[in-house]
């Protein structure tokens, strides 16, 4: 998951056509009386999407889909062998459901991690012989040192302020060690996303910002939610410098040490970027029985970095969304509209495979009547994020109304795209949705090696697939695409 995405605080009030117009969040729920005049679904449809609910909430698909990608292919780069493989498993499921698939070429690069340490060699009350060795990670697509590495005094920043006030003479030649701190309090109450945002842009910025004072590295503290001296790694700006990411636990140590004196560090960061290869997205089509050329689109992204095996992020997006697919198959069911799967090549380093599809079907954006992305987890669903136009609400009541079973049934308006891989089709005007997940542990194991199958809930990745799945085929099924 890239920091562009937004999360927002759930307001459990209804706004009303006037706020929303002044873009201020708007949450409904199903059971809300105050929405008069609902616009209802045949009765054919909700008994339908009823159907989808139980059977998802009983299926084991998208379990066993997140456990082949994350157990038997493990950590899927762009541009890595895995992620080739990955594309081939997917389409061939696809195939094996009845959709037609086809992979649609991405050229990605493919950033190689090398060797990764660290230690403080001077600082005060260095016991002469000895060293600290430092827990930390590169960052993904930045410079390497070379094999001996560099020595260098390490500078503090806790922000691009304080860094820019010391300015370039106190700077230069140095490590910089951004110390912004991950606010686990808001991500214990509900806020996590705005948590990682406030602390994402160390990483993405500050190397760029480092090096541009004469830096010769340049390290964030991990932007995570748990202190198990795990590294949290992710995308930083190209800046021709080596960056990395410590651990919180070692960047207190180094901010503490360096209130009292000067401390050198000895880094080794050993990386690089091979030639670009082709690569794909992997798209399938479950084919509208009455408007073929009407698109709704369910979607993950199949890529991952490297340092886990990519189950939270973002092998159980990609999962629900082809449970959506299988689900409908399995019960027979014919959406008017065409479904189409789609798992996203290169979201975590640049976003290079919505780019081809925007590029690919620039003259058929019109036909996307709905867009789904699923990329913050596998945690208890509660409904959706959603860029649709306000009046939108009233008509996706009845999902709501069925979704409230099991707790998903919240919808909050939002500006902002609900998902990187569909934020072009948002700014387009395509209805947006992006499931929104209980995200209050997410960042603990986000980007790290804990990021792993165990970490998932089979319960709750049901719930998923409940919600992606009533969800999309309400859109694909519904008498009138939603208003844009």
């Amino acid at each position: 998951m890239r920091p562009l995405i937004g999360f927002f605080l759930l307001v459990v009030t209804i706004a009303d056509p006037a706020s929303a117009q002044q873009h201020k969040p708007a949450v409904c729920c199903g059971s809300d009386p105050s929405l008069e005049g609902s616009t209802a679904f045949p009765a054919t449809l909700v008994k339908e999407l009823t159907a989808i609910r139980d059977a998802a909430l009983e299926d084991g698909y998208a379990y066993q889909q997140l456990a082949h990608l994350t157990e038997n292919i493990g950590p899927r780069p762009a541009g890595s062998p895995q992620a080739a493989a990955a594309v081939e498993y997917v389409a061939n499921q696809l195939r094996a459901l009845g959709l037609e698939v086809r992979l649609e070429e991405v050229r990605v690069p493919h950033w190689i991690r090398g060797l990764e340490t660290a230690e403080l060699v001077e600082y005060p009350g260095h016991v002469p012989g000895i060293s600290q060795k430092i827990v930390l990670t590169a960052l993904g697509g930045t410079a390497p040192t070379s094999a001996e590495g560099i020595s260098a005094e390490v500078v503090v920043a806790s922000s691009f302020e304080e860094l820019e006030a010391l300015g370039r003479t106190k700077v230069s030649g140095k490590i910089v060690l951004f110390t912004e701190t991950f606010d686990r309090q808001k991500a214990a109450n509900g806020l996590a996303g705005e948590a990682y945002g406030e602390a994402v842009v160390y990483r993405d910025k500050g190397a760029k910002t480092a090096a541009a004072l004469g830096a010769v590295a340049s390290l964030v503290r991990s932007v995570g939610g748990a202190d198990y001296r795990l590294p949290h790694t992710g995308g930083s700006t190209a800046a021709g410098i080596p960056a990395g990411a410590v651990t919180s636990e070692d960047a207190d140590l180094i901010s503490h040490l360096a209130s009292e004196g000067t401390v050198r560090m000895h880094l080794v960061l050993t990386s690089h970027t091979a030639p670009e290869v082709l690569s794909y997205n992997v798209i399938g089509d479950l084919k509208g029985s009455e408007h073929p050329e009407q698109v709704v689109i369910v979607s993950g992204h199949l890529d991952s970095w490297d340092l886990g095996t990519g189950a939270i992020d973002d092998a159980a997006g990609v999962a629900v969304a082809m449970e959506t697919a299988q689900l409908i198959q399995k019960l027979h069911l014919h959406p008017i509209r065409t479904i189409r799967v789609i798992a996203w090549m290169d979201e975590e380093n640049g976003g290079r495979g919505h780019d081809a599809y925007a590029k690919a079907h620039e003259a058929e954006i019109g036909n996307h009547v709905a867009a789904l992305e699923s990329d913050l987890g596998a945690a208890h669903p509660l409904g959706f994020n959603a860029r649709i136009n306000s009046g939108a609400l009233r008509i996706l009541r009845p999902v709501q109304d069925i979704l409230q079973s099991f707790g998903a049934n919240l919808i909050h308006l939002t500006d902002a795209s609900p998902g990187a891989d569909i934020a072009f089709l948002g700014k387009a005007g395509v209805p947006a949705l992006g499931v929104m997940q209980d995200a209050r542990t997410y960042f603990n194991y986000h980007h790290t090696a804990a990021d792993t199958l165990d970490k998932v809930v089979p319960r709750e990745l049901r719930e998923n697939g409940a919600a992606m799945a009533v969800m999309g085929y309400a859109l694909a099924d519904m008498p009138q695409p939603l208003p844009r």
